[in-house]
């Protein structure tokens, strides 16, 4: 019969415990008696903030999902105290066995009553829903601390590891185990605590068989070896979770890693834990034996109570300096209030919600570990926006959440007296655990901005908050909350919010910039972000996606200036990277670019797309310097003006002025790699090839993953003469890539450079067939001729190229791959006909 997964559905082996297809858990069908006509009931409508469960519990939020199901936090009417309700999955509730189970042994975990752990409740059904209330601790949970701190000292990983020693004592000493121990289920609460939360799954050491046998309950990452195994589990599981908690702690991740659980899993059986002064050798020896203690796969080995462990605990710590040991108690923060009135709709603001920042942020500041402050930027305000985290219930808003974020940095860019890192840099941190003073120091800023969103249905909730670099302290936090028609406001809101706190006098017209609404349509304005969200991959398909949806938000909203100049920018890298010809991707790229313009002379961003239409194409270099300077001018902080200037200024040979403005634009947006491989281009093309080695090599060592810094090292590796040097760098390129160099004309020319000239003619020829039902840029094609010293055909696809207008003509003038030809009078008649030579 086999096993079907509960969540992709794929069946696996009649023994399967994890799916091979997606590594979920999974329960056998022999040990959950299911009435072939039962059905699983879900409620009926989502639980959304402000909405009333079991006409007793009022949902304040979402706190996460479980193995079990997903876990709000609401207010418990009747008792007036809130807690926290944890919806059983269907797929687990449907087995009146695993019910009855997890009652008694919630009626057990209720008799734990500690400082140091989480009540449970009771176990109860609203119309064939099943949930589990518990206690709910404000704070944040140890594996978000862990996150935004790294690595944890030595004394605050064993503060915390003896409070929870103490907790799994009382517990232990009541016959119950956890079996689920984890960060996630461990809280810090507002006073510095550690709780050891969802005793849920727990079951008592005395009663035998309570739990089926050869059913996994826990988390691949922190499972004992026994667990794997769905063997007779104790007291001796959880510490071994423990060490692995331990081990997080001090290292910043989990000794065992993979793809799937199941692969995790069986490490957990079969592999040794790298001893942890190995990884950070900042911590005691004996702090590291008793990790790998903990985490013997013979649970004989191991600690055999949690006494045991915190004794050794305490005798670690008397040898760590006192001042390490405890973290300094610090003023909490307060936020003010928030009243916000709108036009539109009135906020109704649950007065709970304020709270919540307050407490998470003065946990962190008690528990993170000192750090020496991070020097700040002299002169300007600097402030960098991270991309908000999406804490949505179906986790389908990053579009949304980099739509904010990328809109704070453009409105805040406008302002003179302020430095923003680029959206390419602040974004470069998406999906890192890295710490608020490292980012700081990478982007060289004084403050962070970060935020999250939640969004169920129309309802929304945003909650920002503005971090001093040097010190991690919150300099102000907010949480606002409404519907979608009242987002236009919140963004004002949020605005005018970052600048007050940063104390920041506003110029002349730049309060208008900052609040500047470019559609009232929020239909359009959500169309418009899913367009940049594709845009930003710059891939072939989701440049096309893009498109679609920048024309659907001109649909909904023909005023709208920013999607037209969306649009612009799309069809301009389509051209621009030869995925469509470029006589026909940049005429529509200037239609939209026109238009944006007509409708808002004041967009920076348009008048870069002409700019580069002027430029790129059209070879209007005196109006595209104009447009150039007219946008710095209106936006001197917008990176992309900056960038491709460089070029237009590279272009016709003014090379120190190009080398400033691409230093500029790293200046703006320091963590961008194009921007960063770009630098050492310009030097390529000012001839300065040593220096642009140094730069490149910079680049490729932040950004190892992006073939760029190969292709363009590769290219300067080729006017040293080093050509194995050369083609290796290239090489590496496709690796990175993934893709095949057959087709590439450069590796070709530089295969005719060194000499292997029969392999060069072997290349060009299949590319010449690939042109014929592809495009391929004729300019690229005459370099290959080029380096084999056929003069007449490099002639013939250079006017190929120039009757194609093909976007690499515009290098004539500078690229070093064209100077055996400069002395040749046709040559010079060509950089006359482009508007290069006058």
């Amino acid at each position: 019969m086999g096993m079907k997964c509960p969540k992709c559905h794929f069946d696996n082996p009649d023994d399967s415990k994890f799916c091979k297809e997606c590594g979920t858990q999974i329960i056998s069908s022999e040990k959950i008696s299911v009435s072939p006509t039962e059905t699983l009931e879900t409620p009926k409508e989502e639980l959304t903030t402000g909405s009333v469960f079991a006409g007793r519990y009022q949902i304040i939020e979402v706190l996460g999902k479980g193995g079990m199901g997903k876990v709000f936090r609401a207010l418990d009417k009747k008792l007036n105290e809130e807690v926290a309700l944890k919806l059983v999955k269907p797929e687990i509730a449907s087995d009146k066995k695993t019910l009855e189970r997890f009652s008694n042994e919630l009626k057990i975990a209720r008799k734990i009553a500690h400082k140091n752990v989480g009540r449970m409740y009771e176990l109860m059904e609203e119309k064939g829903t099943h949930f589990i209330t518990m206690e709910y601790v404000p704070g944040q949970d140890l594996k978000g601390l862990i996150r935004q701190s790294r690595q944890l000292t030595a004394g605050t990983t064993i503060s915390i590891a003896k409070q929870v020693c103490e907790g799994l004592a009382e517990a232990h000493r009541l016959g119950v185990i956890h079996r689920d121990l984890k960060p996630q289920n461990i809280m810090i609460d507002k006073e510095g605590n550690s709780r050891i939360m969802d005793f849920g799954i727990a079951r008592s050491l005395k009663a035998k068989g309570i739990t089926a046998e050869g059913v996994i309950i826990g988390t691949p990452e922190y499972m004992s070896p026994e667990q794997v195994d769905a063997k007779e589990t104790d007291q001796r599981s959880d510490i071994y979770s423990l060490g692995v908690i331990l081990y997080e702690m001090v290292i910043g991740r989990v000794p065992f890693e993979g793809d799937t659980p199941l692969s995790v899993a069986l490490k957990q059986k079969t592999e040794t834990p790298e001893d942890p002064r190995k990884l950070n050798s900042q911590i005691p020896e004996d702090l590291s034996h008793v990790i790998l203690k903990c985490m013997e796969k013979d649970k004989e080995k191991r600690y055999q109570s949690a006494n045991e462990l915190r004794s050794e605990l305490i005798h670690i710590e008397k040898g760590i300096p006192t001042t390490e040991r405890e973290v300094s108690k610090r003023k909490p923060i307060t936020s003010r209030e928030i009243t916000v009135t709108f036009g539109l709709k009135k906020l109704f603001i649950p007065a709970l919600v304020v709270a919540a920042i307050v407490i998470v942020v003065v946990i962190i500041l008690q528990l993170l570990p000192k750090k020496e402050a991070v020097p700040l930027p002299s002169g300007k305000h600097s402030i960098a926006v991270l991309p908000f985290e999406d804490l949505s219930p179906e986790q389908d808003q990053a579009y949304f959440c980099d739509g904010i974020a990328a809109e704070l940095i453009n409105r805040l860019t406008n302002i003179e007296n302020l430095k923003v890192p680029a959206r390419a840099s602040s974004f470069s941190f998406k999906g890192k655990e890295l710490d608020v003073q490292e980012i700081g120091e990478k982007l060289n800023v004084n403050f962070l901005l970060v935020g999250s969103l939640q969004k169920a249905e129309t309802q929304l909730r945003i909650t920002v908050e503005l971090v001093k670099v040097s010190d991690g302290y919150p300099l102000w936090s907010e949480k606002y909350e409404g519907n979608m028609e009242d987002f236009f406001a919140l963004q004002d809101e949020i605005s005018l919010a970052i600048v007050d706190s940063l104390k920041i006098k506003l110029l002349g017209g730049e309060k208008a910039k900052l609040i500047k609404r470019y559609t009232e349509n929020i239909e359009a304005y959500n169309l418009y972000l899913k367009g940049r969200f594709f845009w930003n991959k710059r891939k072939r398909e989701t440049l096309e996606k893009s498109i679609e949806y920048f024309q659907e938000a001109i649909e909904k909203d023909p005023t709208y200036a920013l999607a037209f100049s969306g649009l612009a920018d799309a069809y301009m890298i389509l051209g621009d990277n030869l995925y469509i010809p470029p006589s026909e991707a940049f005429p529509k790229a200037k239609t939209a670019a026109l238009k944006a313009l007509e409708l808002d002379n004041s967009l920076a961003e348009a008048h870069t797309s002409l700019a580069s239409i002027l430029d790129g194409y059209e070879h209007d270099f005196e109006k595209a310097e104009k447009e150039y300077q007219l946008s710095i001018e209106l936006k001197p902080g917008y990176a992309t003006a900056h960038h491709w200037y460089a070029f237009l200024l590279a272009n016709l040979g003014r090379h120190e002025e190009a080398i400033n403005e691409i230093l500029r634009a790293r200046e703006l947006d320091p963590l961008s790699p194009r921007i960063n491989a770009n630098v050492g281009y310009i030097l390529y093309f000012a001839r300065e090839y040593e220096r642009a080695l140094e730069e490149l090599e910079k680049s490729k060592e932040i950004f190892p993953e992006h073939a760029i810094n190969y292709y363009r090292m590769g290219q300067v590796y080729t006017q040293l003469g080093r050509y194995e040097e050369a083609i290796s760098s290239y090489e590496h390129g496709f690796e990175v890539t993934g893709q095949s160099g057959e087709l590439s004309t450069t590796l070709a020319y530089i295969y005719s450079l060194s000499g292997k000239r029969a392999e060069a003619q072997k290349r060009l020829s299949n590319i010449i067939e690939y042109s014929k039902q592809n495009f391929v840029s004729p300019i690229s094609i005459a370099r290959v001729y080029v380096g084999l010293g056929e003069k007449e055909e490099a002639f013939f696809w250079l006017e190929k190229g120039y009757s194609q207008n093909d976007a690499q003509l515009i290098y004539l003038k500078i690229d070093p791959t064209f100077d055996p030809l400069r002395s040749d009078p046709r040559y010079t008649q060509l950089l006359r006909k482009i508007g290069l030579e006058k």
